[in-house]
């Protein structure tokens, strides 16, 4: 069955480089004031087979290399060109301060760079075949080649670069994508698929379809043609897409309940603003937000303290405004959630520090003490705007706690130890150890990814090209 085109200015699917009208749509509303942001169509299966099928034509004719560099540096141009109006659209449609909008806005111009760059770096290897029994006269090239078509599953705290993360590496492999950003957040996506047409891409290689990931995202993942799923979010939804997946690969970056350490010998009051800023910037809601927040006894009462106060001089509410620090959750229900585990610590013994109090779908920046390790807010990720302290006596134990988790995405340390940085480095579970920094830091080039419950595979551009390509064997006989 044919689709129906709708005009160029809906916000609507994008399918084989055409826009295309849905029976039914989802309401985008202003995080803040609950204004109507738009409109955008909520695909049905129809739409899902043809977004995938269209990117398996797009697959079998692939892009040079060199015209996906131009077509991804381009499109990079272009975005730095409208990046307030980006930024402007992450806030009110996420409810992202301002601040870290622009940030974000920022960081996918450099993912969308670095993934231009790749697509002139992919390359295989030469294969030394007469260095085994029966290879003379033979020579091997083992090329990296695409996958095919990238089923890109996004989630809403991250609406433009984490989306970058996953469409700019799949484009530089030449690889075709289907889209699937979260239901809450998808105007962005939409003035991105708009970018990369303006940018030259041609039909097929981008398709952007909308709704809710049961059905949606479980049409794609069990898509035979989908040979890839890239997905960030909860380990729920990643066990049940590795489940679904059968035998196509799967890079999953998922949850975290980041820990960070601070030693007796750190600088207290930077590592306590840094603390305090990545535990409560975007209300907490990214995957290596500071959660657990492990402190030498000696130095615990003080940095208590500290950290308090600089959970005190944030500045909370309206997203939009540019000296916001934390902003609301992205909805009423995920703040009452945060709220009822905030209740339920302080119920089994937790003191509030600073915070504690929800307003709609606004929650103070929140400091823990008293807390035990069985707490939802200490052992499961709460992907808001709280932080817990836990004292300890030595550094093995600090470690050991750190690594009491079923997550290991990435830890912060702060000590002036070169001998603990290196214990931390090589004893944390996890997929990152960041040293005299958050658990937050990350670099858009860097491997990023996780261990345990925290995810499969590797995002960063090089890393993500990696695993969104496939090595193919070429032997030629000359005997």
């Amino acid at each position: 069955m044919a689709l129906a085109l709708a005009r160029t200015d809906e916000a609507s699917l994008y399918i084989d480089g055409r826009w295309v009208a849905t029976p039914r749509a989802v309401e985008v509303r202003h995080k803040w004031t609950g204004k109507l942001l738009g409109r955008v169509g909520l695909a049905e299966r129809e739409h899902v087979e043809a977004a995938v099928a269209a990117a398996q034509r797009a697959a079998r004719r692939p892009l040079d290399a060199y015209r996906r560099y131009v077509i991804l540096r381009d499109a990079a141009r272009m975005i730095e060109e409208q990046a307030e109006a980006f930024a402007r659209l992450i806030a009110q449609e996420g409810g992202k301060p301002l601040k870290d909008a622009r940030a974000e806005v920022e960081r996918g111009i450099q993912t969308l760079t670095l993934s231009a760059e790749e697509a002139k770096r992919l390359h295989g290897e030469t294969v030394p075949l007469d260095a085994a029994p029966g290879g003379a006269g033979r020579v091997g090239v083992a090329l990296r080649v695409p996958v095919g078509v990238v089923a890109a599953i996004a989630p809403f705290n991250f609406p433009l670069n984490l989306v970058l993360h996953k469409v700019g590496p799949a484009l530089a492999a030449g690889n075709a994508v289907v889209l699937k950003p979260a239901t809450a957040t998808p105007l962005t996506a939409v003035r991105l698929c708009e970018i990369f047409e303006r940018a030259g891409l041609p039909a097929g290689f981008l398709n952007l379809v909308v709704g809710p990931g049961d059905p949606i995202g479980d049409w794609l993942v069990e898509s035979p043609a989908v040979r890839l799923v890239t997905f960030t979010g909860s380990p729920a939804v990643g066990r049940r897409i590795q489940a679904r997946a059968g035998l196509k690969k799967v890079v999953l970056e998922l949850g975290n309940n980041s820990a960070n350490i601070v030693h007796a010998d750190a600088d207290l009051p930077r590592a306590a603003e840094l603390l305090a800023r990545k535990a409560y910037g975007s209300a907490g809601q990214f995957c290596v937000s500071v959660q657990r927040i492990y402190v030498h006894r000696d130095v615990a009462g003080r940095f208590a303290d500290l950290m308090a106060e600089a959970a005190a001089r944030l500045k909370v509410g309206d997203p939009e405004d540019p000296e916001t620090d934390v902003g609301p959750l992205i909805s009423e229900a995920e703040a009452r959630r945060v709220e009822a585990w905030i209740e339920e610590a302080v119920a089994g013994g937790a003191r509030v520090l600073c915070g504690g109090r929800r307003t709609g779908a606004l929650v103070e920046p929140t400091l823990l003490a008293g807390v035990r390790p069985d707490m939802k807010v200490v052992c499961q990720e709460v992907f808001g705007p709280v932080a817990s302290i836990v004292p300890y006596d030595d550094f093995d134990e600090a470690v050991r706690l750190v690594n009491d988790s079923p997550y290991g995405l990435q830890a912060g340390v702060f000590t002036r130890d070169l001998a603990l940085a290196w214990k931390a480095a090589l004893e944390i579970e996890c997929g990152g150890v960041i040293i005299n920094d958050t658990s937050s830091f990350r670099a858009d080039l860097m491997p990023y990814g996780g261990v345990k419950e925290s995810g499969v595979g590797r995002e960063g551009p090089r890393y993500a090209v990696e695993e969104m390509t496939e090595v193919r064997m070429v032997v030629f006989n000359l005997s």
